[in-house]
């Protein structure tokens, strides 16, 4: 399934490359050359495409290529077809591109859906990707699901701030329809195993005075990133973990990014009738902070102390020397200190 009304988009030469190699066996340039009616030297130029994005690819002489680590590119009708006969009443258009600059940005750019429907767009590869406070998220092709939803409440609900928890939650709901994992939230919007982050959310609003409030959520959830974007990843001074290195080895994409699609329907239309509190139990009992020793930034600087959970509205409270601090969530930040 494309875009309502627009053609599939054709394969580029590298898409087509990783979609041969994603059975992780051997295939000389010869044979993908044949196979794609390109040349040789056509093929060299794709594999170092693929290796600009983040992709491992091994070279054997006499062998070929080959990717160590690989997953099914996400395919629309794959997804949708994953999908509940009322979920997909609600979808108005899906689609999986290869390339994007944002999938948020994209979504919001596009004339609003109607309330109580949605689009999906996911990206192999996004050449500017977005996580919370402009930072740059980092995903191979095959590597994550980048994946953005865009939603229409008929009137903002009350206290949208917090919809980034609720989002959180219903992809907590997603991955375990997928496997038994020891995955926990950390607050505003990160996805975290073994104090390391496995995903992160990003929600943004576009709303008119006295209409519809259009909402994008985007999930970015690490699937198999491989080691040359973990190392990447550590250079820049993040920790990130994926399935793969979970236990998860075997991981249907498309599965889950329907299953990711189906929570966050539902989980939308249950923060429009009930907000906040309708998560609050489930978010609290994955609180990857609560209880451990924090240091929070904010304007007025930083804030040392520790971590006592969210209250009704979504606010981190932080234990401090001069008592009980609430902070939303806006440009602040927070990470543990052990």
């Amino acid at each position: 399934m494309s875009r309502a009304g627009a053609p599939r988009r054709p394969e580029v030469l590298p898409q087509r490359i990783y979609r041969i190699l994603s059975d992780r066996q051997f295939h000389s340039g010869q044979v993908l050359a044949a196979r794609c009616g390109v040349s040789r030297s056509a093929v060299w130029k794709a594999v170092a495409t693929l290796r600009s994005f983040g992709v491992s690819v091994h070279a054997v002489a006499n062998r070929g290529y080959r990717l160590p680590t690989a997953t099914g590119l996400l395919e629309a009708d794959q997804i949708v077809g994953r999908l509940s006969p009322e979920v997909v009443a609600r979808l108005r258009s899906g689609e999986t591109r290869w390339c994007a600059g944002s999938t948020n940005s994209e979504l919001l750019q596009r004339a609003a859906v109607a309330p109580g429907e949605f689009d999906f767009l996911t990206a192999e590869y996004q050449t500017a990707g977005r996580g919370r406070r402009t930072r740059r998220w980092i995903a191979p092709p095959g590597g994550a699901i980048c994946l953005s939803l865009s939603w229409s409440f008929a009137a903002l609900p009350p206290n949208v701030g917090a919809l980034s928890l609720a989002i959180g939650v219903c992809a907590l709901r997603a991955l375990a329809t997928t496997a038994e994992l020891a995955v926990g939230l950390k607050w505003p919007n990160d996805l975290v195993a073994g104090g390391a982050k496995l995903g992160g959310i990003l929600t943004e609003l576009r709303a008119e005075a006295d209409g519809p409030a259009l909402v994008v959520t985007g999930i970015g959830l690490n699937v198999a990133l491989g080691a040359r974007v973990t190392e990447q990843l550590r250079a820049a001074g993040a920790h990130g973990t994926d399935l793969a290195l979970l236990g998860l080895a075997e991981c249907d994409r498309n599965r889950l990014a329907a299953a990711l699609i189906a929570e966050c329907v539902r989980g939308l239309q249950q923060f429009e009738r009930l907000g906040l509190p309708a998560f609050i139990a489930e978010w609290r009992a994955a609180d990857a902070l609560a209880g451990k020793p924090v240091v929070v930034n904010a304007a007025e600087g930083a804030v040392a102390g520790h971590a006592r959970g969210i209250d009704v509205a979504g606010a981190l409270c932080v234990q401090t020397r001069d008592g009980l601090r609430r902070f939303a969530s806006g440009d602040v930040s927070v990470r543990a200190t052990m």
